[in-house]
């Protein structure tokens, strides 16, 4: 249980990151004395707690605007959390199970973590909501080695902490109880080992940091300007309040242009309407580009009529200052029951949290950056944020920037707004671009290629701020091959468990 709440307590709001590197200790220390059977109870019990604390929002969110009654919702709650904690489980079964030599445990546990969060990351089309390496968001001395390992690397080098810190208590608990001397030469090992890694991590920050930030005074640089509107999730689709939600968007932006920006950016959906498909709104909001001059991206959900049945999208449209589309976006990673309904034939009852926009397709525009001025820029939608593979691929195909559009209305005064921010820094380090948030209610903010966030927007505020931005080409170590410290990682799990399960049968069968 401690264990649980020092993970959550490393992340936002309260964001308490060297937590983060003690967070698992009760946990191991407490593997000494359990059976493997104890063990997974003990790692869901950790699992539990945790993201019960974490993810709480989902509770308020399904009942405000999913219409649930209260015990329903923190029921839908208890069920993903169940799912959730298996993996800390796993994590304590697989330990236990294991039971490596004291020297190699540390670097056990490490990969044993990272392999589940590598594995949350896509089943069931993928929640990794949480991952560990997130908590360091604000700690820009460890998140340098996310160009090179990801952010499940960062994870790699917290549990390996956390392994190591319950390893010499354990030694210390030992001698004192006993009165003799425990082997203290693999507790030295894996010491040494994770001090080193630990001191490479600084080192590499230090020499990164300096490297990427003149890269960033050579690289040319584009005056961005993000608008956040503000718009309570309550009355967005409402018929009325249609006309409200432009001028408001229009009026904002107006308030932009003086600053000269080559690209103004709307939050997911800003448009609550089919942009194109109702011409008199659509042209409300080409007269406010037009008198802008000045290109924008914007947010709107699109239907397409020719295919039958007809399909809607999410989608982002990049308009120059003509009001001509110069490029589209549609959303490829959906939100279960957000944004359809999986199974929908067997799952016929249940409706979508919100049924307005229509029960969306995903896009097959591809992973192809929006052009404007120079540059190029990749855009995620709201959850696409938290997939690694999504913004590699943009990069890979080209994008100097990256835009980020979201509307975390949904979650009201939480912690949930504070932690969707955070995993943006990662993406903004792990391919070496700027990032350029845009949310409808905040937080909307800049992230530099080092993960260094600027002008930040307070939440549930109207909001113009805009900011030139150095625009990068150099192809990271991750960006190019992904995650290969994972898959090296799971490698080197699996050899384990089979030397392990080799010494097994020859006790077993061979005494």
């Amino acid at each position: 249980m401690v264990s649980g709440l020092l993970l959550t307590l490393s992340f936002p709001d309260v964001h308490l990151y060297y937590l983060g590197f003690i967070a698992l200790v009760p946990l191991i220390i407490s593997l000494d004395t359990l059976t493997a059977r104890q063990a997974f109870i003990a790692g869901f019990t950790a699992g539990f707690i945790h993201f019960t604390t974490l993810i709480y929002w989902i509770v308020p969110t399904l009942c405000r605007f999913g219409g649930l009654h209260p015990i329903p919702a923190v029921a839908a709650l208890m069920l993903l959390c169940l799912y959730l904690s298996v993996y800390p489980a796993l994590f304590a079964f697989g330990l236990k199970k294991l039971a490596p030599p004291p020297a190699w445990m540390p670097l056990a546990a490490a990969c044993l973590w990272t392999g589940l969060e590598w594995v949350r990351t896509w089943m069931f089309t993928g929640f990794p909501w949480g991952i560990l390496g997130y908590s360091q968001a604000g700690n820009p001395w460890v998140i340098q080695i996310a160009d090179m390992t990801g952010v499940l690397g960062i994870s790699f080098l917290l549990v390996m902490c956390s392994a190591m810190t319950a390893l010499a208590w354990g030694c210390l608990v030992t001698n004192r109880r006993t009165g003799r001397s425990a082997a203290r030469r693999p507790v030295f090992i894996a010491a040494a080992c994770t001090c080193l890694l630990l001191a490479g991590t600084y080192g590499y920050a230090v020499y990164r940091i300096a490297d990427v930030e003149k890269q960033m005074v050579r690289a040319p640089e584009t005056r961005l300007a993000i608008i956040q509107g503000n718009i309570e999730q309550d009355v967005k689709w409402s018929l009325p309040f249609r006309q409200a939600t432009i001028e408001k968007y229009g009026t904002l932006s107006m308030e932009a242009v003086p600053s000269r920006p080559d690209l103004i950016i709307w939050p997911e959906t800003a448009l609550p309407f089919y942009y194109g498909h109702d011409t008199a709104l659509s042209s409300q909001v080409d007269q406010y580009i037009r008198q802008a001059r000045t290109r924008f991206l914007i947010g709107t959900p699109a239907v397409d009529t020719a295919h039958d049945p007809v399909r809607y999208y999410n989608r982002v449209m990049l308009l120059d200052h003509l009001a001509l589309p110069r490029g589209v976006y549609d959303k490829t990673h959906l939100v279960p029951f957000g944004e359809y309904v999986p199974f929908q034939d067997w799952l016929f009852f249940i409706e979508k949290l919100t049924a307005e926009a229509g029960n969306f397709s995903r896009g097959d525009t591809g992973f192809v950056p929006l052009p404007f001025n120079n540059h190029q820029t990749g855009v995620l939608i709201c959850f696409e944020i938290l997939f690694p593979e999504i913004s590699r691929a943009f990069v890979n195909n080209g994008a100097d920037l990256l835009t980020t559009v979201t509307n975390d209305a949904w979650f009201g005064p939480t912690a949930a707004a504070a932690q969707h921010f955070s995993i943006a820094v990662l993406r903004a380090v792990e391919n070496r671009r700027s990032v350029a948030r845009a949310a409808n209610t905040g937080i909307s903010g800049f992230i530099d290629p080092t993960g260094r966030v600027s002008d930040t927007t307070a939440l549930f505020a109207d909001a113009v701020i805009a900011r030139s931005m150095p625009a990068l080409t150099r192809i990271s170590f991750y960006t190019r091959y992904g995650d290969l410290f994972t898959c090296i990682c799971v490698i080197a799990l699996g050899m384990g468990f089979v030397v392990k399960t080799s010494e097994y049968v020859k006790r077993r069968y061979h005494p």
